[in-house]
């Protein structure tokens, strides 16, 4: 249950570097984008952002970055804040039938005029690359290989594999029940496979006696979006602490007046985990290189279908 010696030595816990480890895929994937170009298909990725979140802004930003970095055709189509549900559905209409594009992301949240789920269940099931579409959902949960695992719990997937954790009969806990996360997280823990076969127990906001289930953990992952709400007495000494948390808190001391921390308090449970993430630079990185994956995908897919 331990990280390998790759990881990056820190006073007690080992850090799991998820910049290191996404490079390092990111470079694995450059073969079979060329290998698909010389077939005359360069993987592309559109990203749709409506209206002006400071965030979304940042994280499309960031996409497009890694896509023209990766050799993969992007486009982002910026829509205002005051965009029609039906404006947005024809525009998924015209991506889905666009030849160039083979994966289609539309940046959460979007405005409250629009239902989010009707817009993420508009775009074609093959091109759904974020992996909200139910056929894809559904794909995941019976382990077809062929449907698109969401970019964070296939990147925290890799990250357990790729510093060595073994899942297989591991207790792993998964603090946090969302769509986006939590879920298609136990689903993956719990496939047969590489990085599956473990054991899983999904804590939420009803859950009594929390603490109780996150001290049994051999594998803590925690996504739940309070700030450093795992303290140190809550982690199995020895256990393997994954933090998709990141959130922004006001500090005074920062030039930007905040600084960024997870869901897990990092200065306590390092001194008890065997290996942990840090926020940032641990899961996030992961989540665009397995979007750059999913993108290969569909487009392998769709010219093998």
């Amino acid at each position: 249950m331990h990280a390998n010696p790759k990881a990056v030595e820190e006073t007690g816990a080992k850090l799991i570097d998820g910049n290191a480890i996404g490079a390092a895929m990111r470079a694995e994937l450059a073969g079979e984008i060329t290998a698909l170009q010389q077939r005359g298909v360069t993987p592309g990725l559109a990203v749709v952002l409506v209206g002006d979140n400071p965030a979304s802004q940042v994280y499309v930003r960031m996409k497009g970055k890694a896509c023209e970095e990766a050799g993969l055709y992007h486009e982002t189509i910026k829509l205002p804040k005051d965009t029609t549900e039906a404006d947005l559905m024809s525009l998924l209409e015209r991506l889905n039938v666009n030849h160039k594009i083979h994966g289609i992301l539309v940046q959460l949240p979007l405005p409250k005029q629009i239902d989010t789920h009707r817009a993420l269940h508009r775009i074609d099931p093959r091109k759904d690359v974020d992996g909200f579409h139910p056929e894809n959902v559904g794909k995941v949960a019976v382990g077809d290989p062929t449907g698109f695992r969401p970019a964070t719990p296939y990147g925290v997937q890799q990250l357990l594999i790729r510093t060595g954790v073994e899942t297989k009969g591991a207790h792993a806990v998964v603090v946090g029940r969302s769509n986006v996360v939590g879920r298609p997280m136990a689903a993956l823990l719990l496939q047969d496979g590489p990085g599956g076969n473990a054991t899983v127990t999904v804590c939420h906001s009803r859950t009594r006696g929390i603490e109780q289930y996150t001290r049994q953990a051999d594998i803590l992952i925690v996504a739940i979006g309070k700030p450093e709400f795992v303290t140190g007495d809550m982690v199995k000494p020895g256990a393997v602490v994954i933090d998709v948390g990141v959130n922004r808190v006001d500090d005074p001391t920062k030039k930007q007046g905040y600084r960024l921390v997870g869901d897990v308090r990092f200065e306590e449970a390092k001194h008890v985990a065997s290996a942990i993430t840090p926020v940032p630079g641990g899961v996030g990185p992961m989540t665009i290189t397995m979007l750059l994956y999913n993108t290969v995908q569909a487009a392998r897919q769709w010219v093998r279908p």
